[in-house]
């Protein structure tokens, strides 16, 4: 191996990518179950294709644009690295082989787009929505990941190195990132048939627990895991991962008891998930008191903020925008307030005595990315509407997208109707007239006792 490599990274990494692939399954099974039952099977669906697409335009251009030199004043990355050639076996990024940081990088692109369908549940075509997937990576995300992560000693993305934007694991570049584009496809496609008028509750709340905890449990290779080495930077996101989402989860938790009158379980997984995405882009750069103090901010202004599409009538199914658009915009916005100047940055934040430098920073990065991301999703999702169509048929939205789209059902309730309908027809003996039937039976069909005179 070429000098400068180290296996214990290497293996650190390599175990971080997959932590972070479980998160797209997670992620599906956290929206699986927050949909109707009829929805199931196709959320599930919108989340796996991510995978597929994603990965093969990685390798054919994908990380060349993300992570290839600069080509364009921090815009782009060239072409240098198409189809991932003349990428050898021990190259080397840093002390890891390229090939590991490309697939480390590749899990992050791949679950971006997956969190912009819990926005448009319940109505999307599936044809419809992997081409989306497909343009929508090609020209946002890429691109962005470009401005946000690539680093080259003042010469790389426009965020990071020309204006100084800090997002250590992806609060811009994936949550906000996916939340606007979330909040445009929303707007394109419309509301849901019966939006604020039937109920349209999770129909299985432990399989949302489950995604949530597949979700904080791959979160730890998400962040910690952008170290890109198993050192003391990697703990400090750790344990900041850890401490802020246990806050969000109970700054939500004590919102909704004072707002609703109860602590649902519902609120307890979306509280978690709201904490992971708020700490993504501060967890190397703020202390563990810094991450109380953010979870807490998060839990509650994104438990606030699910209520805005009531208000303001945009049908974001699955709170996409309230948790992932402003939940990665007030974690990178904190950071200009709690960065401490002794994690991943020497930048300090407002609080740390870094004045209001690193805040104007980081709501540069907020503004640019949001106000990109919106555009483009727009315009990708009207262009694929007015053609191909998006939305699928009132009718077909009504009896269920399941069957329509994919010509099978999350659950097959075949056999208990059945059951049921035998069970409940007229013509069926009652249990009792069927167990004197039994008994009637079994006295027929025994010798008659022998009778002896004394």
């Amino acid at each position: 191996m070429p000098s400068g490599f180290s296996g214990g990274d290497t293996a650190f990494v390599l175990i971080s990518a997959a932590l972070v692939m479980l998160m797209t399954p997670g992620l599906a099974f956290f929206y699986g179950g927050m949909v109707r039952v009829k929805s199931a099977l196709n959320m599930l669906a919108m989340s796996f294709i991510a995978l597929g697409i994603v990965t093969v335009l990685w390798v054919l251009f994908g990380f060349s644009i993300a992570f290839g030199p600069d080509s364009f004043h921090g815009l782009i990355g060239d072409f240098s690295m198409l189809g991932m050639r003349h990428i050898g076996m021990n190259q080397l990024s840093g002390t890891i082989p390229v090939f590991a940081f490309s697939m480390f990088q590749l899990m992050f692109a791949v679950i971006t787009p997956a969190l912009i369908s819990g926005a448009i549940a319940d109505r999307a075509k599936f044809s419809a929505w992997a081409v989306f997937i497909a343009f929508w990576v090609t020209v946002v995300y890429f691109p962005v990941a470009h401005w946000v992560f690539y680093t080259d000693g003042g010469k790389g993305g426009w965020l990071v190195d020309h204006i100084g934007a800090l997002d250590f694991a992806g609060g811009t570049a994936v949550h906000l990132n996916a939340g606007i584009a979330g909040l445009a496809l929303a707007l394109v496609l419309g509301k849901r048939v019966g939006f604020k008028k039937d109920p349209m509750r999770p129909h299985s709340l432990p399989l949302v627990m489950l995604g949530s905890g597949l979700l904080w449990f791959g979160w730890f290779g998400f962040n910690a895991g952008s170290a890109l080495a198993a050192n003391g930077l990697a703990g400090l996101a750790f344990t900041n991962t850890q401490v802020a989402t246990a806050s969000a989860m109970i700054g939500w938790l004590a919102f909704e008891r004072i707002k609703h009158g109860a602590f649902t379980t519902l609120g307890a997984a979306s509280g978690a998930v709201a904490g992971l995405v708020g700490i993504t882009p501060a967890c190397a750069y703020i202390s563990p008191l810094g991450s109380i103090a953010l979870g807490l901010i998060c839990g509650v202004l994104c438990a606030w903020a699910i209520s805005l599409k009531y208000k303001l009538g945009f049908d974001d199914s699955l709170d996409v925008v309230g948790v992932h658009a402003v939940g990665g915009a007030v974690g990178a916005l904190l950071i200009g307030l709690l960065a401490t100047g002794g994690g991943g940055s020497a930048a300090k934040g407002l609080f740390y005595g870094g004045g209001f430098a690193q805040l104007g920073k980081q709501a540069i990065g907020v503004g640019a990315v949001g106000a990109y991301s919106f555009v483009l999703a727009w315009i990708i999702g009207t262009v694929i509407q007015k053609t191909m169509g998006f939305r699928v048929s009132e009718d077909v939205e009504i009896a269920g997208i399941d069957q329509a789209e994919h010509a099978e059902s999350a659950y097959d309730f075949s056999a208990v109707g059945a059951a049921l309908s035998k069970a409940l027809s007229p013509s069926a003996p009652s249990a009792s007239a069927a167990k004197k039937a039994a008994a009637e039976k079994s006295a027929a069909d025994s010798p008659a006792e022998t009778k002896v005179d004394a």
